[in-house]
Order: C-alpha cells, then structure tokens, then sequence
C-alpha cells in the first residue's frame, strides 16, 4: 500500500511538471528543455518578465501586418510612407502607419526613417550626414529633428538608426540544415569590390567626429520630445586598420560602451543587435551576458535583435536561434534579469529557394522566441 502510494505521488508531481512545461518544451526542444526544467523556482526578488515579441520586417502594409498578427507579433517597428524627397515623415503619414496597424492588433512602438540605414554608402540616397557633407548634412539632420518632433506628436516613442560606412559585410553564403543557406563572414576570404568607397579614408577620430556632430544636434531634441535614439552597431566590426579604408568605430564593445557615454541621455541607446554583438567577441557563448548585463543595467538597451551566430569575430555564420553558440534561453534570462522592456526581434534569418523572402523562417523564430518568453515568465 505504502509503495503505491509513492508511485501515485511520483505520477501527480509528473503531471504538474508537464502541465506547466510541455508547451514550453515543444518549442525550445530539448537543450532549452533541460535548461528550464532545472531552472531554480522564482524568488521574490526575480524581476518579472517583461520583454515582448516584435519585428523589424517592412513593409508596413496591411498585408504585412496580417502576417505578422498570424504569428502573434503584437509590437514592431514600422517605415511609415513618406512623401517623394522628404526624410521626415509627416503627422499623418505617421498617424495613418500606427492606425493601419491598430486595427490589426498591433503596435508601432519603433520607427525606421529613409536615411541612416545599414546600407553601403555607394548606394546610399543620403550619404551627407556619415560623409560629413554640409551644407546638405545640416539640411538631413533639420529633417530627423523634425522627425523626432512629429513621432512624439503621433505617439511613436523611438526611432531606430545606423551609422553605417560600409553596411553590412558579408563574404558569401553557406549550406544551412535542410535546404536552408546561411549568411557568412570571413575576413580571411573577403575582398571588397573597390579599395574605398566614396567616403575615402574615415579614420577613428574622423568617424568619432561625425558620430559627436550628430549626436549633439540630435539628442537634446530627443530629450526635449522624449523620443529613444536606438543606433545599431555596426556589422560586423573589421581590424583597427579597416575595411575599404574605414575603421568601424561601432564595431566593438569598448567602441558601444564610448558611444553610449557621448551624450548621457535616457533617451540615447542602443538598437542591441544580440548577433552583431556577438560577432565581436572572441568567445560570444561565454562573453555576450556580461556584455548584455553592462548596457542593460544602464538602460541603454531600446530595442533587440534576438539572433544567433556560429563562430566568432572575423569568422562567422548566421544561424537559426536554436542551433548558434550562445544559449538563448540563459540569454533571455539575462533580458529579464536587467529588467528589460522592450522586443525581442528576428533579424538576418535563413533563406531557402522556396522560401526567398524568409517568411517561413522569420515565422519560426517569432514561435521560438514566443516560447521562450512564455517559458522565462513562469520561472
């Protein structure tokens, strides 16, 4: 009797554990799935989860928004339509972006201008403000200030940007799992088209120089209109001597931990690009949490691309969430260990023949990422 009664208890305690993880696990599979189920009991002093699933992806069009409403994004970052030759975009552009996706369900809680984007500067619409080009600089930072002014007028908090050279490198693509290719960088192997671009020699001070300028002018308006100023590291970071004759000054963690100290501001941060990050560490499966816990413990962090690489700076393939070296379940503790509020995001996803757009993979990883925020509130 004695024996059955513990077996009957051993079964109870099996069911409760699967009712509260079963879920979990199908999406985590079973690293994560281990890692959870030996995850301690939440303690008083253990911030509440409050991260929330998001997207960068354009368009902002209601069949975009539907798409992303099927998959249970409920916060993204929109690129409102903006009128032919103007940066900023108007109230009612801004106005008509946030309630298109209202009536899906969603929020605008990031926009993306038409100008600092991860783009090559060669190509780039607007290259006066990283090319230091006045008059026209001064002109394109009159436009985002006014932007700035117009986004706390429609209710949009934060507006995200680069300040990118080169955009991102990449030196070829590489055979993922099933029929999947991943994004590659080897500096070894990689041999830019030209020896400069446009910009010419951009030095450390030089590019020091145009980060400050633009800062200055653009960071008491934010603080005045309380607008967040998310900039992007850049992707990926190259040697002190450069790429294409430019030092990528955001290209690693002293180089972020200088920026964020420019202009002290609630409201000056980081879009913190988890993977771009993670490309400039020798070691990111065991230096990318220290590097999350510095930026989020002084809020600088406004916005997160949740992906993942294999590899190491110089060196590296963008892979799926679940199959990097960084643990993204102890990653996403660290997010809610700091207290952060923001989203999570895809960012670089997997493409396949059938799939050229990414959809499918981009699908995948809101689930992931869905799952592991439902998994790290209930611990």
């Amino acid at each position: 009797m004695e024996i059955e009664c513990e077996v009957e208890r051993e079964v109870m305690n099996r069911r409760r554990f699967l009712s509260t993880t079963g879920a979990t696990a199908l999406v985590l599979g079973s690293g994560a799935q281990e890692s959870f189920a030996a995850a301690a009991p939440k303690s008083a002093k253990t911030p509440k989860a409050m991260m929330k699933l998001g997207c960068q992806s354009a368009p902002t069009t209601d069949a975009h928004l539907k798409y992303l409403a099927r998959y249970g994004v409920k916060h993204i970052c929109g690129y409102p339509e903006t009128s032919e030759g103007r940066i900023a975009s108007t109230v009612d552009e801004l106005s008509r972006m946030r309630d298109l996706a209202e009536k899906n369900g969603i929020e605008i809680v990031c926009v993306g201008p038409p100008i600092l984007e991860s783009s090559y500067i060669d190509r780039e619409k607007h290259p006066a403000i990283m090319l230091a080009k006045s008059p026209e600089r001064d002109r394109d930072i009159e436009q985002l200030q006014m932007l700035i002014r117009n986004c706390a007028r429609a209710g949009l908090p934060s507006i995200k940007y680069n300040m990118s050279i080169l955009g991102v490198l990449r030196s070829g693509r590489v055979q993922g799992r099933g029929d999947a290719s991943y994004s590659q960088w080897k500096l070894a192997e990689a041999h830019p088209k030209t020896p400069l671009t446009i910009a010419g020699h951009v030095d450390a001070e030089a590019f020091w120089e145009r980060i400050t300028f633009f800062l200055d002018r653009m960071i008491p308006v934010a603080n005045e209109y309380k607008i967040r100023m998310a900039c992007h590291p850049q992707d990926p970071g190259v040697p002190p001597e450069g790429y294409q004759g430019v030092d990528r000054v955001l290209g690693t963690v002293d180089g972020l931990k200088k920026f964020v100290a420019i202009r002290e501001s609630e409201y000056h941060g980081l879009n913190f690009c988890q993977g771009t990050v993670s490309e400039m560490l020798a070691d990111p499966g065991t230096e990318i949490f220290d590097v999350i816990r510095y930026f989020g413990t002084r809020k600088k962090i406004f916005n997160v691309h949740f992906r993942n690489i294999r590899g190491h700076r110089n060196d590296f393939v963008e892979v799926y969430p679940d199959e990097g070296d960084v643990d993204m379940w102890k990653a996403i503790q660290v997010y809610r260990e700091i207290g952060y509020p923001y989203m999570l995001m895809p960012d670089h996803v997997p493409v396949a023949e059938s799939d050229p757009q990414g959809l499918q993979s981009f699908a995948y990883c809101y689930g992931y990422i869905r799952g592991l925020i439902q998994a790290v509130s209930q611990t």
